[in-house]
Parts: structure tokens; sequence; C-alpha cells
């Protein structure tokens, strides 16, 4: 047996006799399985599982969360002839995610199992991801990634490549080699303590690990299998949900650092914008400082909009008028610092050039962007909750 931890490569990381394995595997398992048009993949599942509870003596019950398939599915679950195997179809907030989500919430069982109807995850991997919560993990995964673990032979490169790259965007969110994976156990008392769940995408095990808190993450070595019936879920967009899906993730974990990065890019765009005005206005043969500060009101007009968007998205449901006033009176004292920096650096600092025109500006424009951020971030766009 094998299983490790993102600190341990050893098959010793749980450390138990294996009467505990017995007691804590035999415990009640619910697996939630996600499924869209997977009717053919269904009874050999089912069958897989089956055998699974024979051999082992898992007491588990198959719960399917399917999405409306319309394909023959529930027929296929009814006819199956096992108590212990339902499906639930979902008609509103369609995707993997949600469907795990819910699945968790209506299972009984004290463990919670999650994994693909595609059959590339082995479910005779499970008594082995229950007894690495029996140790103590908080979640245990089956990881392509650690040792003995592995793929089909035609992945492919670009595959692979898909598959790293996100894994390497997870990292700072969590150590765990295959954070990607969707085979995974955890205790229901751990699941119920999660707050404010909102995934989006498929990657609903990164959600619970970054939510739930999870430190002590398991993972068990399985041979990730190719599907052989119905079609791959994972489209180009489901790929950029997960993007968004981290951007959520990371707001979560590093809300400030995350806030003050938009927040600065932001501004960056903004000093586009603010120079665009006042190269035009020098053009048209107005003063240095008119200049100036019709470049700071502009940049103010279109950092606005653009914080509103996508910075402090979570409050763009509220009155833009208001938020607006409150955008300048919150900015003015980062406008006043910006004036007069760049005023004071092109009479008393540097030369009376263009140039110095130019460096006075972007002087004043990071002086006063702090000032802009803190404003913003407590008072104009304020958590009313947490999201």
């Amino acid at each position: 047996m094998t299983l490790t931890t993102p600190s341990e490569n050893a098959a010793d990381a749980i450390g138990q006799d294996e009467e505990l394995a017995r007691i804590e595997v035999v415990k009640p398992v619910s697996i939630i399985v996600p499924t869209y048009k997977e009717v053919e993949n269904i009874p050999l599942l089912i069958e897989r599982v089956r055998k699974l509870r024979s051999d082992s003596g898992v007491e588990a019950e198959l719960i399917f969360m399917d999405d409306s398939s319309c394909d023959g599915s529930v027929e296929a679950v009814a006819n199956c002839g096992h108590d212990w195997v339902r499906i639930v179809e979902r008609h509103q907030d369609r995707g993997l995610s949600p469907a795990v989500i819910d699945g968790f919430r209506i299972a009984t069982n004290p463990v919670l199992v999650c994994m693909d109807c595609d059959l590339s995850h082995p479910p005779e991997k499970i008594p082995q991801m229950v007894y690495g919560l029996s140790a103590g993990q908080q979640m245990v995964i089956g990881s392509r990634y650690v040792p003995g673990g592995s793929t089909d032979d035609d992945w492919g490169f670009f595959r692979w490549l898909n598959s790293r790259v996100a894994t390497l965007l997870a990292r700072p969110l969590t150590a765990v080699s295959d954070p990607m994976s969707g085979f995974f156990a955890l205790r229901r008392r751990d699941f119920d303590r999660a707050s404010e769940l909102n995934p989006v995408g498929y990657k609903i095990a990164l959600e619970l690990i970054v939510k739930c808190g999870f430190e002590n993450v398991g993972e068990v070595p399985i041979h990730f299998s190719d599907r052989v019936h119905g079609e791959s879920k994972l489209t180009l967009r489901e790929q950029l949900k997960y993007i968004q899906h981290l951007r959520r993730l990371y707001l979560f974990r590093f809300a400030n650092a995350m806030y003050l990065l938009q927040f600065l890019v932001v501004g960056a765009l903004g000093v586009v914008v603010n120079l665009v005005v006042l190269t035009l206005l020098l053009m048209f043969g107005l003063g240095p400082k008119t200049a100036i500060a019709g470049g700071i009101v502009v940049s103010v007009c279109t950092n606005f909009l653009l914080n509103r968007r996508f910075t402090f998205s979570y409050a763009r449901d509220r009155n833009p008028f208001k938020q607006f006033l409150g955008f300048v009176a919150a900015s003015a004292v980062g406008m006043a610092v910006n004036f007069l920096v760049s005023i004071y650096l092109i009479e008393y600092v540097l030369d009376d050039t263009r140039t110095s025109i130019y460096i006075a500006s972007l002087c004043g424009i990071a002086t006063g962007m702090l000032f802009n951020f803190l404003g913003n971030r407590y008072l104009v766009f304020r958590k009313r909750y947490i999201q």
C-alpha cells in the first residue's frame, strides 16, 4: 500500500496497523459521480463498484448526479437491480463542480468519494483512500503524478503539457502533486465545515482544498485510463473556466494581495491613458499644468470603469453613480498627491523639458496610487459579505 503526502514519499506515510484499516474501510462510503451523456459507462461502473463491495467489504452507495442527459441514463440506473445505486436528475446550475457539491450534500454516509464516470478512475483504490483518511489525512487524492501513478501511453505531449501547466498555476494554493484530479475522498464532517463554496468549471478538489483549509492531503497512486465510451467534457470553454476558478481561489486565499495586484494592473492601463491624454493636450498647445490635470481626470474615469468591472467585481451590482462619486472622493487624496508631486518636480527638481514632464507625471502617479487603493478597497468597494 502506498499513500504519499506533499512532504512524504514513502509507503509508511500512514503508519497504522491492518486492523485499523479494516475497521475504517467498512465505514459506509458515498460515491458521487457527476454525469452527462454517460449511459454506456454507467453499467460498467456499477459492476466495478458491485465487485468492490463484494471483494473488500466496503459498504458503499453510488449516486449519479446527472445533468439532464436524456440519453437513457435514468433507465440504466433504474434497471440495474441494486438498491444502493440511485440517480438524481439536475435541471438547474448544471456543471461538474456544482453536481459534485449537490451530491455531497444529499449523501448521508460519513465518507464521501468523488470520481468520474468514464472509468478513468479505478474504484478499486477506494479502500486505500479511506485507509488514508483513517490515518489522519484530511483528503486523499487519486494521483497520476506520485511514484507508482501513471497515465495511458497515448496521452500525448500536449495533453500532458496542459495538465502540468494547470498544476503549476495551482502551486501557490497547494503543494499537492495532482490537484487537477477528479478522484478523491474526504470525511463528511470536514465537508460540512466548508464555507463559501463557489466552484466554476471542473476542478472541485482544488476548490475544497482551498475553501476547507486542507493542509494534510494524501495522494494514492493510480493508473489514469483513457475513456472508451462517450466523449470528453474537457473543452476549451472548460479550460477557460479553470482560469476563472483560479482567480476566485487566489482572491479567497490572498485577498488583499490579489486586489492590490489587479488594482495595479488597472493602474498601469491608467498610466497609458494618462500619458496618451497628456501627449494629445500638449500637442494642442496646452500648458504642462493643464495637460497633467487633463491626463489625471481622464485616467480616473477609465480606472473607475475597469476597477468596477474587474478588481472589485463583487460590488458592481450597486449604484454606479454613487460609486463613481465615492471613487472620485476616495481618490481625491491620491489625485492631489499625484498633481502636487508632479508640479513640485517640474518646478524645483527637474529641467523644464518634455521628458521631465513625463518623469514628473510618472512619479506623481506612483505616489498617489497607494492612497487610491486603500480608499477604494475599504471605502467605496468594501465587501458587505465574503464571496
